[in-house]
């Protein structure tokens, strides 16, 4: 299949036609014919016993299936829209990014009035900008450039935000660290030589810096808050399905999450009233019934009656910082002041276990959906980026071996557990997800958010260059010695909002406080945020 992406100026409005050429005398078909010895290859692959005889009758039975996806490659698919004109913009030079926290910058203005209105915004390499590259801090999708727009693309535009480029993330997201990035590591804000974490780390660190007002980060383990709660800024995480994901890569849809960021909970609010609401049918993880509530309009500062649980089992624990657990600890009892109730309560199936219930499913899921399922996966109804699958294969094809050593770990260990045991511990982690989301609600029916620590420890110093495969693994994607997402990740699978505010500074590096509340009420979670902040800036 040929195409070529071309932007036509139609009335006022930039939007991308995809040209297609139908397979003709001089070109060759979108699929071929497979071959005997591929067909015999795909027969080993099912533990088949055919001989070339029973081969050869597939392969001419299949010449007419192979006639629907001739027809099919012929089709235009339909695209959503790109109303805002835009340049490609440039890569800008170390001088312009002395943190290495831009990927690409650009310029593209919306409307001219809007929620939004003269907001600069960061947007996060793993979500779509049309004709702006898009490589997800990785080789794989190196020389990509979308002719699409994700949806919180367009209602970021149509509420008058100002576009300023893409923000660096880490390799495919596959990294709780800000080092994996194919562009090299972003530096935090606040100490050079520590980590940002991630994977939503130049996001976090263009906010902390004062470049931009408004960032999007994405979240499948905790990648919107753990670099918030290093940066020193605010994230949240919407409940699962409340933003609309359509044209971000995806990992796992039943873990995918994309948000917002800022310095302060009023414009984290005021930009998830623009992000969220029903896409039309196009992201699977959304429900139709979606209402989105005026989330500043409930920004009172007043707590009266709010009941604050301190989770048990999100402090103490094995990598915990005694500075960092008293720190959210008397922030949280701050919140007294506002006319909240606050007190420790257990959810014992939080630590570890809900780490090794994330576990479970992420890393099979990502290997099927973001690996093997090309960025996208298959089984829903809705939107599927056809051109990033395209460059998705080219590169897994081409470029497997530039991947950073956290993608090769999920890479090894999803085909290893694919081939000897199928999707069975996917399959049970998902059962196992019903259960911990019950004992999560079942502590939020009697307080409305519970509070912990974003990340147990300080920003850690980011490694050497030559740091061992192990090493790298440890950092980016944890372990019982160093892990970055046991608060975190636990919410992905069960979908909990969850927001990260920065709870103070010890030896002068940041903190970061998390609240989690009920599906679906990121008004509360709000609500408590900004009460806090109100507390600790007076």
């Amino acid at each position: 299949m040929l195409w070529s992406g071309l932007f036509r100026r139609l009335g006022g409005y930039d939007r991308v036609v995809v040209q297609r050429r139908g397979t003709g005398r001089y070109s060759a078909p979108a699929v071929r014919t497979p071959s005997l010895q591929q067909l015999a290859r795909a027969a080993d692959r099912f533990n088949l016993d055919l001989s070339q005889a029973e081969l050869q009758e597939f392969q001419n039975y299949m010449k007419g299936t192979l006639e629907s996806y001739q027809r099919v490659d012929q089709l235009v698919e339909p695209l959503p829209p790109v109303k805002w004109p835009r340049t490609p913009g440039w890569r800008p030079e170390p001088k312009e990014n002395p943190n290495n926290a831009w990927y690409w910058r650009t310029e593209i203005t919306g409307a001219p009035a809007g929620k939004l209105h003269g907001k600069t915004v960061a947007i996060k390499d793993n979500v779509a900008v049309a004709g702006v590259p898009m490589m997800d801090g990785s080789r794989i999708l190196e020389g990509y450039i979308p002719e699409y727009d994700a949806t919180i693309v367009t209602r970021i535009l149509d509420a008058g935000g100002i576009i300023k480029g893409k923000s660096v993330c880490e390799d495919l997201c596959m990294s709780g660290n800000s080092f994996t990035s194919a562009t090299g590591p972003v530096l935090n804000a606040h100490d050079n030589t520590r980590s940002s974490s991630g994977s939503s780390s130049g996001s976090a660190t263009l906010l902390a810096l004062k470049e931009v007002d408004l960032a999007i980060g994405g979240d499948q383990g905790g990648s919107i808050r753990l670099p918030a709660a290093w940066s020193g800024v605010v994230g949240h995480k919407p409940t699962h399905g409340l933003v609309p994901y359509t044209g971000c890569v995806s990992m796992d849809i039943t873990i995918d999450h994309v948000g917002p960021m800022a310095r302060t909970v009023a414009d984290t609010a005021l930009m998830l009233e623009v992000l969220a609401g029903y896409d039309d049918g196009l992201d699977p993880r959304q429900s139709p019934n979606l209402t989105v509530p005026e989330y500043t309009s409930q920004l009172t500062g007043d707590l009266s009656g709010i009941r604050v649980g301190l989770l048990k089992e999100g402090f103490g624990q094995e990598t915990s910082e005694a500075d960092v657990d008293d720190m959210v600890r008397e922030a949280a009892h701050k919140l007294t002041s506002a006319g909240a109730t606050v007190e420790e309560v257990s959810v014992p199936l939080h630590y570890p276990d809900g780490t090794h219930i994330f576990n479970a499913v992420a890393i099979q899921g990502t290997m099927q959906t973001m690996m093997k399922g090309n960025g996208v996966g298959v089984g829903w109804k809705g939107f599927y980026p056809t051109s990033m699958v395209d460059a998705f294969t080219r590169g897994y094809n081409s470029r497997g071996n530039d991947m950073s050593a956290a993608l090769k770990h999920v890479a090894l260990l999803g085909e290893f557990l694919d081939e000897n045991y199928g999707n069975r511990y996917y399959a049970k982690g998902q059962n196992l997800v019903r259960t911990l989301t019950k004992a999560y609600n079942e502590a939020l029916e009697t307080h409305d958010v519970l509070i912990m620590p974003t990340i147990p420890f300080k920003p850690l110093k980011l490694p050497d260059e030559d740091a061992s495969i192990s090493e790298i693994c440890h950092q980016a994607l944890g372990s019982k010695e160093v892990s970055l997402i046991h608060n975190t990740c636990p919410s992905n699978v069960t979908g909990h909002p969850g927001l990260s505010i920065n709870a103070g500074f010890s030896q002068g590096l940041p903190v970061g406080m998390m609240i989690v509340g009920r599906h679906f009420d990121d008004a509360t979670v709000l609500k408590v945020a900004q009460a806090f902040e109100k507390i600790r800036d007076s």
